[in-house]
């Protein structure tokens, strides 16, 4: 449930970046509504950063690296 509301903020966060560029595009820079979409887009990161925070401090979100390490109970060494 906690990747699925993870992926929901990045979707949200790609949306109001996209919105800013188009409203960029139309208002040529004149107009409030690139600001209010990028500030969306600054909330909605930080939103993101501390679900992932409180995720890793409850244990929901446990952190991996980009090799997979074998569980601790197979040994690393050849059986006899």
């Amino acid at each position: 449930m906690t990747k699925i509301i993870i992926v929901v903020v990045l979707l949200f966060i790609l949306g109001s970046l996209g919105s800013g560029l188009i409203f960029l595009i139309r208002d040529k820079g004149r107009g409030k509504r690139t600001l209010k979409a990028l500030t969306w887009r600054i909330s909605l990161s930080f939103v993101l950063f501390l679900l992932l925070l409180l995720g890793y401090a409850t244990g929901l979100l446990r952190p991996h690296g980009v090799v997979p390490v074998a569980p601790h109970h197979i040994s690393a060494e050849p059986q006899k």
